[in-house]
């Protein structure tokens, strides 16, 4: 006997009047607004000042969302928005790319390290992973529930059916619901939330944020590593990765991947010459 949870929970949060609040944008906001906050107060002991913070928000923010637009129409529907380039900006639309807000997110940083903070762009990267990694998840449970990017199907207990024809339900129709499938956003969202605790960890309670690109390395393995791993048991975003060997959220992880080994092999050479990582209430 098969075991598994139909997932009917309705995109749409709250509707007031002619404004509908939806999941998948109040996950973005918290997201944001939590990982403002758990920024700020990096910061604040780092010694940087609210002008700073406020900058970084803006830069985060225009970075996140543009990339993340840009990355999903050229990453994954190229042939359409190269012919329609004056959609591209049409977030409403729908359409965003983890990898294309993560290269947003490096641009918009680099510029603000070189230009705001006026230090090392790797010194910016191992204190913004923090609240990255809490963002990742609200996005991911947005995700959940906005029935989408889910995994293969499946006779795991936990599965779940979700509804394929979401609008039209929403406008009336009768459900039509996938084969039981696992829930790969809450997977995302348990991986974000192990990576946010241990990176936190890392520069809250050990002399690691000393060590440059040492927290991002853990970081990008965290997300980036799993995310390529987790990609075998998710279903293809668009239907020419079908018959791909790797798709294109792997693809897209490998060169981070590669990085973070670099960066960890790097700062592990340094952590070993000053004695090693070790707890501080510094």
């Amino acid at each position: 006997m098969l075991s598994y949870i139909t997932w009917t929970v309705d995109p749409n949060l709250v509707t007031i009047g002619p404004a509908t609040i939806r999941w998948y944008g109040l996950m973005w906001a918290l997201g944001f607004f939590i990982g403002y906050g758990i920024e700020s107060k990096i910061y604040k002991r780092e010694g940087m000042t609210d002008q700073h913070m406020e900058k970084l928000f803006y830069f985060m923010m225009f970075g996140t969302v543009i990339g993340a637009r840009i990355g999903h129409c050229f990453f994954y529907e190229a042939n359409y928005y190269l012919s329609h380039l004056s959609e591209v900006l049409c977030v409403w639309k729908g359409g965003l790319s983890s990898h294309g807000g993560a290269c947003g997110i490096l641009i918009a940083l680099w510029i603000f390290s070189k230009y705001v903070a006026k230090k090392n762009f790797i010194w910016v990267m191992d204190r913004i992973v923090v609240p990255v990694a809490f963002c990742g998840a609200c996005i991911r449970f947005g995700n959940l529930m906005n029935h989408e990017i889910y995994g293969h199907a499946t006779d795991v207990p936990w599965a779940f059916r979700f509804i394929t024809n979401i609008h039209r339900w929403q406008n009336g129709a009768e459900p039509i619901f996938s084969a039981p499938s696992h829930p790969t956003q809450i997977y995302e969202v348990l991986y974000c939330l192990v990576t946010f605790a241990v990176v936190l960890f890392l520069y809250w309670r050990t002399n690691a944020r000393k060590f440059e690109g040492f927290i991002y390395g853990v970081f990008l393995i965290g997300i980036f590593l799993t995310r390529f791993l987790l990609e075998f048991i998710k279903n293809s975003q668009e239907d020419f990765e079908d018959d791909m060997l790797l798709n294109i959220g792997q693809l897209l992880s490998l060169p981070l991947v590669i990085w973070a080994v670099y960066l960890l092999y790097k700062s592990i050479g340094e952590m070993r010459k000053s004695g090693g990582l070790r707890m501080t209430n510094e």
